[in-house]
């Protein structure tokens, strides 16, 4: 990598920082830094992740940031570096790096968990990965970027440290402060408190966890609630956690171990983080790790199965496990299965429907409620303060939040030091250097879904239509009519997710019939030859008619074919 290039010139132009994903949601992790003047900036991009679908998109399992404000001038985009191998941080990398070409900086393990997914989407050939050591400092274009560990619930996390001439800005990435954490080093004190003294701008912070007061366990501390718990547990126990958090897959393995019993693992993206793992030198010294087809040879007691699928996944192992569908694990009455996570809003009814079958078969279920067997990986109030303590910042900008915890972030770092706080959402650029941070531009911004293996706009795409399906249905109308136009054939009508009958019984089918019938007997001879004027009248006649009768107004599609 070429040396680095001393950064002297304090020009006017100035350090901007751009989200275009993670600030006003959780998830979905894209910021942009931008040197130089507005009309000529030099861009770093700062992770690019995704989100999970839910309930509100039909039929998407992943959201993508809208980049085109970058990708419109992607020759400016000096490179990609990315703080640690979750999803929300990395996983949009393989859909949208088309678009951005730019080499794409990560430590090792990291670019284990990404080349994965470049070679599952055909990108191997042309892909310019820059495997970093932990700690390293490199140039990035006009950035100079120095990667500071942080501790998080994955392995090799990393804050980005930005060298300017107006001072210092340090992107933390998803941190918290972990004094015995499971995988990789600490956070180092006195590192920290270098950084700061070399003079911190603006820290730019993860929110997460801002409403929480005090300071949260150490993974070392959940290592030992699951072993309690599991020791304590006569039958089968059943483990489900995020498959990313390598420390706790381990802590589960040396539990399973130090009770006696065996570990089997079940589910794929299991299987590929320890693999990655071992590939990286982490699964050393571990016990061994059997596979689902083990399963139904091995006693109750002397079994821990870990599973995929903490937040209730329809198609991971879990799901199918508490179906009855899986083909190789069952868990029975008097097993217990623990789950060691975090339910992500929005996937609340997905996890209770688990928990449900579960119970219905007479499983034990244990959650953080329960016990502790699950710790976050985000600051709480504590750590945040310890932070700024260390790093005495000038400007606290609050990103990785939903729109309270932006808000609340800003009121808690004003509260203890901060001289200056700013919010910005996704879309809004702030300069941060020179002078007071202040709202400079605002850029177009936005979501994209993946919806099978297309990518489509989020707001006019098919999911928008999903939806208004889903709450209103859809009727059909078709009918021909020749050249004087008259009818050909009977109308046809179809009602999909409409009732087939009204409130008394009758037909909904034979009501909307008669209805055509009435409009093409009223209009004059003229209207019926004109199939514009046919399908917007019988369009508003259906609708009224159904609304009537229903209290709903379906989505409408209405067919006139002329010979």
């Amino acid at each position: 990598m070429a040396a680095r290039k001393k950064r002297t010139n304090k020009s006017t132009d100035g350090l901007v920082f751009l989200p275009l994903g993670g600030c006003g949601e959780i998830g979905m992790n894209l910021y942009l830094y931008g040197f130089g003047p507005a009309g000529n900036r030099q861009w770093l991009m700062v992770d690019l992740g995704i989100k999970f679908g839910d309930e509100r998109d039909p039929g998407i399992d992943v959201v993508l940031p809208d980049l085109s404000f970058i990708a419109a001038q992607n020759d400016r985009l000096c490179g990609i570096v990315l703080t640690h191998a979750h999803e929300d941080h990395l996983g949009a990398v393989p859909y949208l790096w088309r678009d951005l070409k730019a080499p794409v900086y990560v430590t090792p393990f990291s670019a284990k968990m990404l080349y994965r997914k470049l070679a599952e989407a055909d990108l191997l050939d042309d892909f310019p990965l820059m495997e970093v050591d932990l700690g390293a400092r490199f140039d990035v274009g006009p950035f100079d970027i120095e990667l500071v560990s942080v501790t998080h619930s994955i392995p090799e996390p990393n804050a980005v440290l930005i060298r300017s001439p107006w001072g210092h800005v340090v992107h933390t990435g998803d941190w918290k402060i972990d004094p015995t954490p499971v995988v990789g080093p600490d956070m180092v004190e006195a590192q920290w408190r270098a950084i700061g003294a070399e003079g911190c701008r603006a820290l730019v912070c993860d929110s997460t966890n801002v409403l929480r007061d005090g300071i949260s366990p150490s993974e070392s501390e959940v290592a030992e609630g699951l072993y309690e718990v599991i020791s304590r547990t006569e039958r089968r126990v059943g483990v489900t956690t995020f498959a990313s958090n390598l420390g706790r897959v381990m802590s589960v393995a040396r539990a399973a171990e130090r009770c006696g019993r065996h570990l089997v693992v079940v589910g794929r993206a299991l299987h590929n983080i320890i693999a990655t793992a071992r590939d990286t030198g982490y699964w050393t010294d571990m016990p061994e790790v059997l596979d689902q087809d083990s399963f139904g040879y091995l006693p109750p007691e002397k079994t821990v199965c870990l599973c995929t699928g903490s937040q209730g996944e329809r198609r991971a192992a879990l799901s199918r496990i508490a179906e009855g569908s899986h083909p190789d694990v069952t868990f029975d009455e008097g097993d217990t299965v623990i789950f060691s996570s975090r339910t992500i809003p929005g996937n609340e009814k997905a996890v209770s429907r688990v928990h449900n079958l579960l119970a219905l078969v007479g499983v034990h279920i244990v959650t953080a409620d329960d016990a502790l067997v699950h710790v976050t990986g985000h600051p709480r109030r504590g750590e945040l303060k310890q932070m700024y303590d260390w790093l005495r910042p000038e400007l606290v900008v609050p990103m990785h939040g939903e729109e309270r915890h932006l808000l609340e972030h800003a009121d808690f770092a004003k509260a203890n030091g901060a001289g200056e706080t700013i919010i910005a959402h996704n879309g809004d650029m702030v300069r941060l250097a020179p002078g007071p941070a202040e709202r400079v531009d605002q850029v177009p911004h936005g979501r994209w879904h993946v919806d099978g293996r297309i990518i489509v706009p989020s707001v006019e795409g098919p999911a928008r239509d999903r939806r208004k399906l889903s709450f209103a249905g859809l009727v059909i109308v078709s009918l021909a009519l020749d050249g004087s136009g008259g009818l050909i054939d009977d109308p046809a009508v179809e009602l999909v997710g409409v009732p087939r009958a009204d409130a008394e019984g009758g037909s909904m089918t034979e009501m909307l019939l008669d209805l055509v019938d009435e409009v093409l007997s009223k209009a004059s001879a003229p209207k019926r030859r004109d199939p514009e004027f046919l399908e917007n009248v019988i369009y508003r006649a259906v609708r009224r008619a159904v609304d009537a009768e229903w209290g709903k107004k379906p989505n409408c599609r209405v067919f006139v074919h002329m010979e």
